[in-house]
């Protein structure tokens, strides 16, 4: 597998090269004047200052991952598939990997990228990108790097089941490190244990679509992974239920028993409880 990573990438797009792939899809020419203004604009900092730019595309515009999109689908996209046919490749805005059938071919692939990007005008960023060993049950040498991040997921060898109940190596994704520790930080942001005069449907509003969508992204694989992440909001919840209630407040495994009854009850009021049961069993 070749992961690559490009410097910089939002910051440093030829305008040039852009706006000719803007040119090719727009129908109305305003829609090219707009865009080229927009690009152009200077821009304000807080301290008052006025930064010019020659390049890139700010990363808080709302436009600017369709033309970040637009100008790999060309610089990158398009020349793989007119170069490198038949290697498959995934690409989400900047981040990339390819597969490769050999560490020469990832190699030589990395070298060959490097040349294209900077004719495009941008750098490969050396230092990030790399050549990962997919490890597992049939692929057993022997490599250095054996793991890549990407989208969230954390790709590397990992213990599975088959249908016999017989373990085996499979190189299969979880949910990253990286995402859990973010997720965690969040759930310390939301500050429950400091919120006690909200009531516990006002919680769950405010918990519950944000927990759903994690569930539903990172619990297609590997979910246990995530809800031991996610037992970080149980913590919190109990947080919550000692400052809401006289009866809880100096007594934590109470507070803790009086959570396992709410799971019990309602199983479904909180995304993770429901779905680390269906998943674990228990």
């Amino acid at each position: 597998m070749l992961d690559l990573d490009i410097k910089g990438f939002f910051d440093n797009i030829d305008w040039s090269l852009l706006m000719r792939a803007v040119r090719k899809h727009a129908q109305r020419s305003w829609v090219e004047m707009c865009i080229q203004r927009w690009l152009q604009a200077e821009v304000i900092m807080p301290d008052g200052s006025v930064q010019k730019r020659e390049k890139g595309t700010p990363q808080g515009g709302v436009i600017s991952p369709l033309l970040a999109n637009l100008f790999l689908h060309y610089a990158f996209d398009e020349w793989m598939k007119r170069q490198h046919g038949k290697v498959p490749f995934e690409r989400y805005a900047d981040d990339i990997i390819c597969h490769c059938q050999s560490q020469a071919q990832a190699e030589s692939l990395m070298e060959q990228v490097r040349a294209r990007l900077l004719e495009c005008g941008l750098e490969l960023n050396l230092q990030k990108s790399k050549v990962v060993y997919c490890a597992d049950a049939k692929r057993r040498g022997s490599y250095e790097t054996r793991q890549f991040d990407f989208l969230g997921y954390t790709f590397k060898p990992r213990a599975a089941t088959d249908k016999r109940g017989l373990v085996f190596t499979n190189f299969a994704p979880a949910v990253a490190d990286k995402a859990a520790t973010a997720m965690r930080q969040e759930m310390q942001s939301w500050g429950l244990g400091r919120h006690n005069r909200w009531s516990l449907e006002e919680v769950l509003a405010r918990v519950r679509p944000v927990v759903t969508g994690w569930v539903r992204y990172y619990g297609l694989f590997y979910p246990s992974k995530l809800y031991r992440a996610l037992q970080t909001l149980d913590q919190h919840l109990v947080m919550w239920a000692r400052r809401k209630y006289k009866g809880l407040a100096q007594h934590t495994e109470r507070a803790w028993n009086w959570l396992a009854g709410l799971k019990s009850r309602v199983p479904r009021m909180f995304p993770h409880w429901f779905e680390s049961i269906m998943a674990t069993g228990r």
